[in-house]
């Protein structure tokens, strides 16, 4: 009997003493984690929206392969590197680092010259890129007149062979979306709309672009990129469920990159205009950098 209770005593030490320990241990990795995240320096992060790149009268929404290469000779010779979308949100979770000097590149509407034009730039400066693609334009505009570098969108063939040279990744810019037809702008909620007929609307066609873009090429997106920036609140938790991790907008302004998820919805962007020239955007985009 006296064996007994003295057993059970250790017993109860033993128990107590682990506990202790447990708590102190996941404490420390609390406080480290705390103090890791306290004393984190946010990473500024401009990010360039373009859209068409062919040899035609530059407009708001075209530049042609000289002003690419110009601009991205202009950000090598200025420190910067093209970081990944997957890369920012490795960041984000705590894994790998950013260099000093971030930028991301993205280019919005699925043009064929992506792929024809910019993709040699890309790979001459050693950059990175995300496409958002529009799936009907794919399926229906590419397919019905393929690779005019003027006009024509990218075929699943295309889009393809950018995802397969490991310095593009593909977003979605909606399957049917991008569109200001039946007083809808873009993928915004429209005012007489439930919120649940939204989710629902929306949840279909982001099903959809997923469904084609994995069958077609085996992705899926992560990256998503609001149709004329039009955004709305509701859209969000939609976008989270159907795994969108990085939401593109188009409103002017610089990023702050921490490590934190949320950090990565809502992305400012600025336009690249063909009617500028790259020293007057790039002075525009990196204005607010500190020095």
């Amino acid at each position: 009997m006296y064996k007994c209770l003295r057993l059970r005593t250790l017993l109860k030490w033993i128990t107590a003493a682990a506990l202790i320990i447990g708590f102190f241990v996941i404490g420390s990795e609390l406080s480290l984690a705390y103090a890791a995240k306290r004393h984190e320096v946010p990473v500024p992060l401009p990010v360039i929206m373009y859209h068409s790149v062919c040899n035609k009268e530059p407009s708001d929404y075209v530049v042609t392969p000289l002003q690419l290469d110009s601009d991205l000779d202009w950000l090598s010779t200025h420190g910067f590197q093209a970081v990944s979308a997957q890369q920012l949100i490795d960041y984000t979770h705590g894994k790998g680092e950013l260099p000093k000097k971030p930028i991301l590149i993205t280019f919005d509407d699925g043009f064929y010259n992506n792929l024809s034009a910019a993709l040699p730039i890309i790979e001459k400066h050693d950059m990175c890129a995300v496409v958002s693609i529009v799936g009907r334009y794919t399926d229906d505009y590419a397919a019905a007149d393929p690779h005019a570098e003027l006009y024509s969108y990218l075929t699943w063939n295309d889009v393809s062979e950018l995802a397969a040279t490991g310095r593009i990744e593909i977003g979605s810019h909606t399957y049917d979306m991008h569109s200001r037809s039946k007083g809808r702008q873009g993928c915004a909620k429209l005012p007489d709309e439930s919120s649940e007929e939204y989710a629902s609307v929306l949840r279909t066609d982001l099903g959809l672009l997923k469904t084609e873009l994995h069958s077609n090429c085996g992705i899926v997106p992560v990256v998503f990129a609001y149709p004329f920036g039009a955004l709305s609140r509701e859209s969000l938790p939609v976008l989270r469920d159907s795994g969108i991790l990085m939401t593109l907008t188009c409103r002017d302004g610089l990023n702050t990159i921490t490590h934190d998820p949320d950090c990565l919805y809502g992305i400012f962007r600025c336009n690249r205009s063909g009617l500028i020239s790259t020293e007057e955007y790039m002075e525009h985009i990196t204005k607010e950098l500190p020095e």
